[in-house]
């Protein structure tokens, strides 16, 4: 079982980085941990895969709402419809937390590679891991809504 105590504050604090620095969007935890995120309604949801010394999958599950505010934010324009900029938008969030949770887990990075950034949308979709995996999902506040960084590790 992984013990996710001394990496959750990295993730944090890169999560918080990213939507400050990259996002213009001011974000903060909200609560502890939570055992899985759920089924999805009306959301997107970035992810990116992890492979050599540490297999496994980030995430992150964003409301539409929450997706359009962010997307509008990181383009500087208005942006009122789920379309490709929002896939986007998302797949880099996912993509750059990918990039520091690379750093977290390994040697400077160099022992794991990171999958292209990919999306998932819809009405309502459950996201769920076909492998034995160990997982943490940070939920965290914007002021458009809540959303989830989750992280799953191969045992």
């Amino acid at each position: 079982m992984e013990d996710f105590s001394d990496i959750i504050p990295k993730i944090v604090d890169a999560t918080q980085e990213i939507f400050t620095g990259m996002v213009m969007m001011e974000i903060s935890l909200d609560g502890d941990p939570i055992a899985e995120v759920g089924t999805m309604k009306n959301s997107i949801t970035g992810m990116i895969g992890l492979a050599g010394i540490r297999k496994g999958m980030l995430a992150v599950h964003f409301p539409n709402s929450l997706a359009l505010a962010i997307t509008t934010s990181f383009l500087g324009m208005e942006v009122e419809e789920m379309n490709e900029d929002v896939q986007d938008a998302i797949g880099e969030i996912a993509n750059m937390l990918g990039g520091n949770v690379k750093t977290i887990l390994s040697d400077k990075g160099r022992d794991i590679q990171l999958s292209l950034p990919s999306t998932i949308s819809g009405e309502e979709y459950t996201f769920m891991s076909q492998n034995e995996v160990d997982q943490i999902v940070l939920p965290f506040k914007a002021a458009a809504g809540v959303f989830f960084v989750e992280l799953e590790l191969e045992r």
